[in-house]
């Protein structure tokens, strides 16, 4: 099986850590493709992405430093356009403008996408670019979040043309919960506290016409 992922990343200095590790043989297969033809993400790919609240994104500056940012907004924010394409609307933040900036001159950017509570990670690298939202009005509508509680002002879209992509093990991520994520996984065990107070009442009650005391609440 070849990767994308492991061509663009595997460099020298990399495989030389392999090879001292013992891992260069399984890798240097991955590394080895017919063409330098970039991934497209497929069904499964996308579905993971709309699902997301937020990610992190990192780009490289001028000096050389890197910076990762952290994006995030409600579930589909981010979408995928096609196969080869993801696209978000960018919200006003601290106004530092650092990744921005960092495009200027090299529009190579890494993503991180986090599943939490199924351990899951997706890796993505790609070139992204800043678009204006008076020449692209229809796309900007299409990203722009409909009912979204936090205050935000939508300044400029991004555009990410997907170069690799690659699923990481959950090896150490931690299952973190959003408020939502909380709700969803109580909400049957709300419902079965419902059904179990419903049925304690009642049996109280007829209890009580047969003149029989309640054993729960003491008494003589």
């Amino acid at each position: 099986m070849t990767s994308r992922f492991a061509q663009l990343l595997f460099t020298p200095d990399v495989q030389r850590h392999q090879d001292t590790a013992g891992s260069a043989r399984a890798y240097r297969r991955m590394a080895t493709a017919a063409g330098p033809a970039p991934d497209e993400l497929g069904e499964d790919e996308q579905e993971f992405i709309l699902e997301r609240e937020s990610f992190y994104i990192a780009s490289v500056n001028t000096a050389g430093w890197p910076y990762v940012q952290h994006r995030g907004g409600p579930p589909g924010f981010l979408q995928p356009l096609d196969g080869r394409t993801l696209a978000f609307a960018d919200f006003r933040g601290n106004r530092q403008y650092i990744t921005n900036g960092n495009l200027d001159s090299d529009d190579r950017v890494s993503m991180i996408f986090m599943d939490y509570p199924h351990r899951i990670r997706l890796k993505v690298l790609g070139h992204a670019r800043v678009v204006q939202l008076a020449d692209h009005p229809e796309l900007a509508e299409r990203l722009r979040p409909v009912d979204y509680d936090h205050p935000h002002i939508v300044e400029r879209l991004v555009l990410i043309t997907v170069e690799a992509f690659d699923w990481n093990c959950p090896q150490h991520i931690t299952p973190r919960y959003t408020l939502p994520e909380l709700h969803r996984a109580l909400d049957p065990i709300r419902t079965r506290m419902d059904e179990l107070e419903s049925d304690n009442t009642a049996l109280r009650k007829a209890l009580a016409e047969h003149g029989i005391t309640d054993p729960t609440r003491g008494g003589a």
